[in-house]
């Protein structure tokens, strides 16, 4: 048996009410339930400050680590090494450098350095909740080209 059809102006005033209980939701539904956190004046500077020396702490040991890397020069692929710098939200390096053992026979210094930068920006993606794709980047190697270290590219690796 088939249910009676409401008539117009049921039907419409059935429309008109179910509008507005969606709308009612809707808009209920874009309030936030998170609190804002509350940050005192004090406590703003101070994370503000802690940013701003840890960005400056980051550009001052970038700068070592381009000093200490320098031209990277080179008479033999045998005196080119790669270094991992940066990091990765989800770990390992961000980047890779290519270095000589020509100026720097020892890599103990740059690797101090770059091991700095790493634990600072693991920091600051700790504290900044930051995510990454989590691409990996595989160490591509470096060759002496034009007498100065540089990484490999798909063109070195072919040859």
């Amino acid at each position: 048996m088939p249910y009676p059809t409401p008539s117009g102006y049921t039907c419409l005033s059935r429309l008109r009410m179910g509008l507005a209980v969606c709308g009612l939701l809707w808009v209920a539904g874009c309030q936030s339930a998170v609190p804002t956190p509350v940050t005192t004046p004090t406590a703003a500077a101070s994370s503000t400050q802690s940013k701003t020396n840890g960005g400056e702490a980051e550009a001052s040991l970038q700068q070592q680590i381009n000093t200490t890397i320098g031209q990277a020069p080179c008479t033999t692929d045998a005196q080119c090494r790669t270094i991992g710098v940066g990091a990765n939200a989800c770990g390992g390096p961000a980047a890779w450098r290519a270095w000589s053992t020509q100026n720097n026979p020892k890599s103990e210094a740059l690797q101090s350095l770059v091991d700095q930068q790493a634990a600072l920006q693991r920091q600051r993606q700790a504290q900044s909740g930051m995510v990454s794709t989590c691409r990996y980047l595989p160490d591509p190697g470096a060759v002496c080209q034009a007498q100065r270290c540089v990484l490999k590219t798909n063109a070195d690796a072919a040859s």
